[in-house]
C-alpha cells in the first residue's frame, strides 16, 4: 500500500530531504534576478541621459540668453562709437568725450569677458557667413573697402555680420584716404 501512496506524489512535487528548492525554481528565480538587474541598468542610463540632456539644454539656454542680450546692447555700442566719431576736432580732447571714450571702452571689455569679439573687417577678403555687403566701392576685387557697421562674434558664432562695402576691382581714387575701421 505504501507503494501506491509513494506512486500517487508526482517526483517534481518532491523536494530533496536537504531542504534545497527544485532546480527549476531556481532557475526560473536567476532568470528573474537577471531581469531586474537588467532594468536596473536602462534605469540608471536613461536617468544619466536625462540629466546629461538637462545639463545640455541648461547651456543652450544660457548661451541663447547671452546671445540674446548681447544683440540688445550692441546698439548701444554703435551709438556710443557714433558719438565719439562724431566729436570735432577742437573738443576730442574734451573731458565729456573722453568720458564717453571710457564708457565706450568699458562697455568693450564687458564683452570681451564673456567672449564676444569683433568681427575684423576692414581689407580681408569678402566672407559672406562674416560680412553683409551692401553695396561696392573702388577697391580691389573681393576686398573689404570699408566698414559701415562693426560685426561681432561669440566665441565661433557669428552674432552680427559686419555691413561693409567690397571692392569692385576699380582703382581708388588717390586723393581719398582709406577709412579707418
Amino acid at each position: 500500500m505504501t507503494e501506491e501512496r509513494s506512486d500517487s506524489v508526482a517526483p517534481e512535487d518532491e523536494s530533496p530531504a536537504d531542504g534545497t528548492p527544485p532546480a527549476d525554481t531556481v532557475e526560473s528565480l536567476r532568470a528573474e534576478l537577471e531581469q531586474a538587474r537588467t532594468q536596473h541598468l536602462r534605469a540608471v542610463a536613461d536617468y544619466q541621459n536625462l540629466q546629461r540632456r538637462a545639463q545640455e539644454e541648461r547651456a543652450e539656454f544660457g548661451r541663447y540668453q547671452l546671445t540674446a542680450s548681447v544683440l540688445n546692447f550692441l546698439p548701444v555700442l554703435d551709438d556710443l562709437e557714433r558719438a565719439v566719431e562724431s566729436a570735432h576736432d577742437d573738443i576730442r580732447d574734451h573731458p565729456w568725450v573722453e568720458g564717453v571714450k571710457l564708457v565706450m571702452s568699458k562697455f568693450r571689455s564687458v564683452l570681451e569677458s564673456a567672449g564676444v569679439t569683433e568681427i575684423h573687417a576692414l581689407h580681408q577678403a569678402f566672407d559672406p557667413t562674416k560680412h553683409e555687403a551692401v553695396g561696392s566701392a573702388p577697391g580691389p576685387s573681393g576686398m573689404v573697402v570699408r566698414v559701415l557697421r562693426r560685426g561681432y562674434q561669440l566665441n565661433d558664432r557669428v552674432l552680427r555680420a559686419a555691413m561693409v562695402l567690397v571692392g569692385d576691382g576699380e582703382p581708388a581714387p588717390a586723393a581719398e584716404s582709406p577709412p579707418a575701421e
